[in-house]
């Protein structure tokens, strides 16, 4: 099926060449670009050209922006927070909402957004939240996680990746880290001594565990790191994905997005990346999240405990069934058992 699809459109490019040869040679420039788009195209199977582009948007999940919000309004979704950008690279500005501790609410209340920056270095802890796949900032469970760790005395810097949101810019592995870099190191530059946690959910844990790597070969380790819902790596979190387990027993079906996640650079290595950290890091997981299954989170936390040469810097949890993938912010215990392991690590 696919080799007659294939011949099929490269009859009808020839075709196309053929009478583009025709037309007066007032318009060689088309002729040359549109001869050039058909060496293109036929340079490559039907394969190359769809799966790798596919798989790009199921991991990433980016062109899904519902709820429709408006992003300079936070205010209409969440208390004292304010919206802002940040330019992370000449092209590519970033989308912030930042959510100040509940008990500066009040004085929050008709400030712009030089009072909440000036606010980073107040002495409460500050955290940078790297979200999953799909939607953006204003998520619902995104918005009640913000709220959880406001109410706990904790700043909140919710960013959306470029591409997500109203973000510019297009998702990459390479890309989503720059991004977190440069927010922890924005956000870093203004806390005064104030420190500063990483927090990554889903696929954000491997772009937090990426970006840590960063840090700490640069010399400046992430204050501490929070992985909820964490991952090996892409490649197990994909085939145990439960969209993708009804299609492995497809001839060929692995080989094929194997090649796929190979050639997007889709890799997201948390498992040789906490071999490097010496960040404190804690891990959360539901018992019943079927989305990453628990098992990828204890594989994570026994390379991470092997690795690192102070054991209690490292330390899971895990959450009773009732909370699947995205809702361990409705657990009375997350608040407790985040600040609980923040502050010993940071006494």
């Amino acid at each position: 099926m696919e080799g007659d699809t294939e011949n099929c459109v490269a009859s009808w490019w020839d075709m196309v060449v053929r009478n583009l040869r025709s037309i007066p040679h007032s318009c060689p420039t088309l002729g040359r670009k549109i001869a050039a788009l058909y060496d293109s195209f036929t340079s490559k199977s039907l394969k190359e050209h769809i799966f790798p582009p596919l798989m790009n948007m199921l991991i990433y999940f980016n062109w899904f922006k519902i709820p429709f919000v408006d992003f300079k309004k936070p205010e209409l979704k969440i208390p004292h927070t304010v919206n802002f950008y940040i330019r992370c690279e000449p092209k590519v500005i970033l989308g912030i909402w930042h959510t100040v501790p509940s008990c500066r609410g009040e004085d929050a209340k008709g400030k712009d957004r030089c009072w909440y920056e000036a606010a980073l270095h107040d002495g409460n802890p500050i955290i940078v939240y790297l979200h999953g796949s799909a939607q953006h900032r204003a998520a619902s469970h995104r918005l009640k996680l913000a709220k959880v760790l406001s109410d706990g005395g904790f700043h909140v810097l919710n960013v959306d990746y470029r591409g997500f949101g109203d973000s510019t810019g297009d998702p990459t592995e390479e890309a989503l880290t720059a991004d977190a870099v440069c927010v922890y190191e924005w956000t870093k530059a203004r806390s005064g001594g104030t420190p500063v946690c990483l927090w990554g959910h889903s696929l954000g844990t491997g772009v937090a565990t990426n970006a840590a790597k960063v840090l700490e070969e640069k010399g400046a380790p992430a204050d501490a790191i929070v992985l909820e819902a964490p991952f090996t790596n892409m490649w197990n979190t994909t085939i145990n994905y439960p969209l993708f387990k009804i299609y492995q027993k497809f001839p060929g079906f692995l080989l094929m997005l194997m090649d796929a996640l190979k050639k997007d650079k889709i890799v997201f290595p948390s498992d040789e990346n906490v071999k490097y950290l010496s960040s404190p890091l804690l891990m959360l997981h539901g018992e019943d999240d079927k989305t990453v299954p628990l098992e990828l989170g204890k594989q994570l936390y026994e390379i991470a405990h092997n690795a690192y040469r102070v054991k209690e810097r490292v330390k899971m949890v895990i959450f009773p069934p009732g909370f699947r993938h995205n809702l361990l912010c409705n657990s009375p215990a997350l608040l407790p058992t985040v600040r609980d392991f923040l502050s010993k690590q940071w006494a």
